[in-house]
């Protein structure tokens, strides 16, 4: 069985190309903040369920458990982070404290681009992230 919806949603919903462009999102409205792979798991899942800490609305459903979800999230950001480096949106660099991300150059204008309704509900979860 693939990932949670994905019947429903022609498996988007949770897929490397939905938590990449998450990624993309969420790096573009922290930059010019760099984040490490253990960050952006955290990130990824605080702007998937930003209303459990008084944000706006969840992206997704408020599901029983889904606090366990950031236990097995990092593989999902991990492969949607690479994703996202292969269409030049996030780059990766070595750094002293290890591997860190940072979103590219192209990121902008591709955030700007992205108008659907779950696009914009994204990105106003994103823009609340910093205030955190």
């Amino acid at each position: 069985m693939g990932a949670v919806g994905e019947s429903e949603f022609g498996g988007l919903f949770n897929s490397p190309l939905e938590a990449g462009i998450r990624a993309v999102v969420v790096l573009e409205h922290l930059r010019p903040e760099t984040l490490d792979l253990a960050e952006m798991v955290l990130f990824d899942h605080v702007v998937v369920h930003t209303a459990d800490l008084g944000g706006p609305p969840s992206l997704h459903p408020e599901i029983p458990g889904r606090k366990g979800e950031l236990l097995v999230r990092r593989r999902l950001v991990e492969s949607s982070l690479q994703l996202m480096q292969r269409c030049h949106l996030v780059d990766q660099e070595g750094a002293e404290e290890g591997i860190i991300y940072r979103v590219s150059e192209e990121a902008a204008a591709y955030v700007e681009l992205l108008e659907t309704d779950c696009s914009v509900q994204m990105k106003a979860c994103a823009r609340w992230l910093p205030s955190r």
